[in-house]
């Protein structure tokens, strides 16, 4: 016979959870062993690498195997194993259900150590955001200074793009449907230009000159006219995921030998690797803090992308158990 979620574990926690298909989140009380951060309150006695008072992060995986090739390679984020850290289910059994709640235990291995100089809250989303656009950066080679990247999209991914591409030493171009953008991407963030893609003269001035491209956009869009915009050997990374799938024509790889890939967010070493270097660079997420009952008005503003460009639950000031 299966457990109740206030039978799994021996430490009791109350948190806010969606428990049927409609998506509502409201109070719940569970017991347990997204992006979440906050003060280290108790290690077990095998604990080395954290302690009491540490500030710290628990990003999308909380386990793995281990074993397997990839984990050998700290690669944990590509284990076939994979465990999530929320609606995933633990080497135990148990499910894990994610942070929105007043506590989490985990496996002090997919723990982030957070620097003292990184504020908790604007560092947060960079434990998702952040490693989807940092690792095919390191990865393809999209980190050497003077490259020129363009980044398609400019939302929770994309800003937070520019931001790292900018910390190393990039050319970087936006390109966005959104002319209104334009400003908010080269004035306050720092790129150095803006193409509106559905401005056909303006793509074709660009066409052949981008050494990379990081596509963050999840709705449907066309991809031909991004890979215009790459030079020989150019790679277009795809962290977004549009639901219906991408029409490529051979042709417009085969002229240029451009590549098409994907990356999706990071193992453990290169998720620290970047919460550091994010420290260094003073690199953090534009957000808006709220409180935890403000988050289902949150999830709907959130579907009409009516939020710059991160919410961040204050759970340890407004999480009020009943």
């Amino acid at each position: 016979m299966s457990k109740s979620p206030e039978e799994e574990h021996p430490r009791k926690a109350f948190g806010w959870a969606a428990r049927d298909s409609s998506g509502v989140l409201s109070p719940f009380k569970f017991s347990r062993r997204h992006e979440i951060v906050g003060i280290v309150t108790e290690v077990g006695p095998k604990v080395s690498k954290f302690k009491v008072g540490d500030k710290a992060g628990v990003g999308c995986l909380v386990g793995s195997c281990k074993s397997c090739s990839n984990c050998e390679q700290d690669l944990e984020n590509y284990c076939l194993k994979l465990i999530l850290t929320y609606n995933s289910t633990y080497h135990d059994g148990t499910m894990t259900y994610g942070g929105y709640s007043d506590m989490v235990v985990v496996n002090e291995n997919f723990v982030i150590r957070f620097p003292e100089s990184l504020p908790l809250e604007g560092g947060a989303p960079l434990l998702c955001a952040g490693i989807t656009v940092y690792s095919p950066m390191r990865y393809f080679g999209l980190d050497e200074p003077g490259k020129h990247l363009g980044v398609v999209g400019l939302g929770g991914l994309g800003h937070v793009a520019v931001k790292f591409a900018k910390a190393f030493g990039l050319k970087v171009t936006v390109i966005s449907t959104s002319p209104s953008k334009e400003k908010e991407a080269i004035e306050r963030l720092g790129a150095d230009s803006f193409l509106v893609s559905r401005e056909p003269a303006q793509m074709q001035a660009a066409m052949g000159t981008m050494d990379g491209i990081i596509d963050t956009v999840s709705a449907t869009h066309p991809i031909v006219p991004l890979l215009g915009l790459l030079k020989t050997n150019g790679k277009l990374v795809m962290v977004g995921v549009p639901e219906k799938p991408l029409e490529i024509p051979a042709f417009s790889m085969i002229f240029g030998r451009k590549t098409v890939a994907g990356s999706g967010i990071g193992g453990i070493k290169e998720t620290q690797e970047m919460i550091d270097f994010a420290a260094k660079h003073n690199i953090t997420a534009d957000i808006e803090v709220i409180p935890m009952d403000y988050v289902n008005t949150a999830m709907e503003r959130l579907a009409k992308a009516d939020v710059r460009y991160r919410f961040v639950i204050d759970v340890g000031n407004t999480l009020k158990a009943p």
